[in-house]
């Protein structure tokens, strides 16, 4: 497991930062070689990001700053995050495309919405339902559903340029299916009861809603096997 959050090269300039999350560069189009450096010679990736890019950060193109989300820093452009999300999946899935000696199979794992009920997860948002949404009880919406939109937007642009590289991509849905678990999150029990902390309402901590991507990425790998054993008898 290669840990980029972001996907693209980033550097951390403040620890704490205006947001008190702290404050990141990030290079919009220059793929992390922290994972673009290893994947050579892997028979599978998995990649995703998510919540990570609503910190705050200032945005850099062709090493020059064009803007910002929440950095604080004057006569710098505040920009949706959406603006780093969409330019950095595509930096990446282009940095796929473009590594000549990866062979295998690019698996997008799609966005997993965050279940804050009664306020943002700083303003008192909790999660404290114990049982699944029917499918009725809910949608998707507002910013989850901007990215996810985002996701399948960059994955189809780089699985139709990968096919004429011979580059296999796979999108993995767990969007729709995590909407509907808003019970998976551990809340504010994945603490000591005496720690002042916010309920965690993003993290797949409790048993259950996770244990279904292993479902979804085991049946993906028999599904790929079976597309190999064919091309191979014809």
């Amino acid at each position: 497991m290669n840990w980029s959050p972001f996907l693209v090269s980033t550097k951390e300039i403040d620890a704490d930062g205006p947001c008190h999350t702290g404050l990141y560069n990030l290079y919009l189009d220059e793929a992390d070689e922290k994972w673009t450096t290893l994947i050579g010679g892997y028979d599978y990736i998995i990649l995703n990001a998510g919540h990570w890019f609503a910190r705050c950060s200032v945005y850099y193109e062709n090493n020059q700053r064009v803007g910002c989300r929440y950095c604080g820093l004057p006569n710098v452009t505040e920009l949706p995050h959406n603006y780093a999300y969409q330019r950095a999946f595509r930096t990446a899935l282009k940095a796929i495309n473009d590594i000549e000696n990866f062979k295998g199979v690019a698996i997008l794992r799609t966005f997993a919405p965050s279940h804050y009920e009664g306020g943002d997860w700083n303003k008192g948002g909790d999660c404290v339902r114990t049982r699944p949404f029917r499918s009725n009880e809910t949608a998707s919406e507002g910013q989850s559903l901007e990215q996810y939109r985002i996701q399948v937007e960059e994955f189809k642009i780089a699985e139709k340029e990968g096919k004429m590289k011979g580059k296999r991509f796979r999108l993995m849905d767990t969007t729709k299916a995590m909407l509907l678990r808003p019970d998976g999150h551990p809340s504010k029990y994945g603490h000591w009861p005496n720690e002042n902390v916010v309920n965690d309402c993003v993290h797949w901590c409790l048993p259950g809603p996770i244990d279904s991507w292993a479902d979804f990425l085991f049946h993906m790998f028999k599904m790929e096997g079976t597309r190999s054993l064919v091309e191979k008898l014809q």
